[in-house]
């Protein structure tokens, strides 16, 4: 069996464990698994070429894993559950990158072989027999939108990252004429892959079309509110993939093209749900800017003698009366680390017969799966949690819900025809169950920018703390209740 027909069997394997690997992804239960099969094709593949293409050997190989084991282990111990979006995305950033300079070396690498080839056949020699004429049609628009689709990807996952981070404003950057100039550097960037494709001699046409295609990246979401960060996440990785496929088409590699294709689609799909659980388009998300523009009555108006605020103690009598309690957690419980707590609670409240269930918002959070996350850190069964199309029908039988962190996804203005920026986004219908405790620092608003009635509704009770202190504060409370 020849090395070819053996490459092309490791990279058949490499495929199969990739897809399934995204269908274990999608169910809780099944995500460590699918995320090993995932690695394990990746691993195989990445092997398999290096191997085939000479490039290096086992021992080199070898190396390479323990230096990415050891990084790995050092991100995976270091950093935060809370910072976990952002490293999501700059990993996408990582591939778009790695695309740009991948493309760009190759082209570089078939026009030095074809300017020796013409000087070998100027000189009588018959040339370089490895490479004959100019790099054919495939291969040069492939290369001008791996150049493409990756520098948006990167640059764009710099800005997401630094909007997460807080370096950048989480708030939208908006000015006059923003959508013209938005479109002159997506001409300009075009113009670029053109003369790419047209000339490809001309090498530094595809490092101009990178810069371009740079600053239409950071173009794109430096306008993107911080509301929106789970739909450019799930975006960016759409992008990332689209960018190793092209990349797969300038190498010619099949496992490549195939790897970026199943990224790319379930990046897709993945921000169509999520576009979806905000009533929003994608066109809407990418250039409107939750948050530019807040037309809403004051927080004077909505909240002056309405607000009600209770303690951990009445919250514990509350609860101890309660048959049935429901959760709904925000990035506030990841920002305040009191996923610990709240199972805690949960376990004292299920000992005493309580229900109890958490309802999950699609966009809560700073990414797709959030909370999702950080609740089974805590060992928390994945039968408890709720999607919202699920928990939303339970609202009404409910006793107690506690809002932890969240703010606009719970927010009753969504159900406004028009008028504030979240309007018509599917929001939890907290506000039907019979008492509603919210978890907050303040009445501050959230990232959309805009006060929450709910936090003046009859049956609210705020209890104003920071999460984690409140979570604590609510379990002894429990136990001496």
């Amino acid at each position: 069996m020849n090395a070819a027909v053996v490459s092309n069997i490791a990279y058949l394997v490499a495929a199969v464990l990739f897809i399934a690997g995204l269908k274990g992804l999608s169910h809780p239960r099944s995500a460590v698994r699918g995320n090993l099969m995932g690695a394990v094709g990746m691993l195989l593949a990445i092997v398999v070429t290096l191997l085939q293409q000479g490039i290096m050997s086992f021992e080199l190989i070898l190396l390479g894993m323990l230096a990415g084991a050891l990084v790995g282990a050092v991100f995976a111990l270091k950093i935060q559950m809370t910072a976990m979006p952002q490293l999501v995305g700059l990993f996408n950033g990582f591939g778009g990158i790695a695309s740009v300079l991948v493309a760009g070396a190759v082209l570089y690498q078939a026009v030095m072989a074809m300017s020796a080839t013409a000087a070998g056949a100027a000189a009588g020699t018959g040339g370089v027999a490895t490479v004959a004429g100019a790099p054919d049609l495939q291969f040069t628009i492939a290369t001008a939108f791996s150049g493409l689709i990756g520098a948006v990807t990167f640059f764009g996952s710099v800005i997401a990252f630094g909007k997460l981070q807080g370096i950048v404003t989480e708030k939208p950057v908006r000015y006059p004429g923003e959508q013209v100039v938005k479109v002159l550097v997506l001409l300009v960037t075009i113009a670029f892959g053109v003369m790419v494709v047209l000339d490809p001699a001309q090498i530094s046409n595809y490092w101009y079309l990178s810069a371009a295609g740079s600053l239409l990246g950071v173009l794109l979401v430096i306008a993107i509110g911080g509301a929106d960060m789970p739909i450019v996440i799930a975006l960016l990785n759409s992008y990332s993939g689209l960018a190793a496929a092209a990349t797969g088409f300038v190498l010619s590699n099949n496992i490549l093209i195939i790897a970026g294709s199943l990224v790319g689609a379930s990046g897709i799909i993945l921000t169509q749900i999520m576009c979806k659980a905000m009533n929003r388009s994608l066109a809407n998300v990418l250039f409107g800017g939750v948050g530019a523009v807040v037309e809403s009555a004051a927080q004077g108006d909505i909240y002056a003698g309405k607000v009600k605020s209770t303690s951990a103690e009445e919250v514990a009598m509350i609860l101890k009366s309660a048959q049935r309690v429901v959760f709904v957690p925000g990035y506030g419980m990841a920002v305040a680390r009191a996923q610990t707590p709240v199972r805690l609670l949960t376990e004292l409240m299920e000992k005493d017969g309580i229900e109890v269930e958490f309802g999950i918002h699609p966009v809560a959070g700073r990414m797709p799966g959030h909370m999702n996350v950080l609740l089974a850190e805590e060992n928390i069964s994945y039968d408890k949690l709720r999607e919202m199309d699920q928990i939303n029908a339970t609202f009404s039988n409910t006793d107690v819900t506690i809002v932890l962190g969240a703010n606009d996804v719970v927010n009753p203005i969504a159900r406004e025809a028009s008028g504030s920026p979240i309007s018509g986004m599917p929001i939890l219908d907290v506000d039907k169950s019979r008492t509603v405790v919210v978890i907050k620092r303040s009445l501050g608003a959230g990232f959309a920018g805009i006060p929450n009635p709910l936090f003046a509704a009859e049956n609210t009770l705020m209890l104003f703390a920071d999460g984690k202190k409140a979570m604590d504060d609510l379990v002894a409370a429990y136990k001496d209740a």
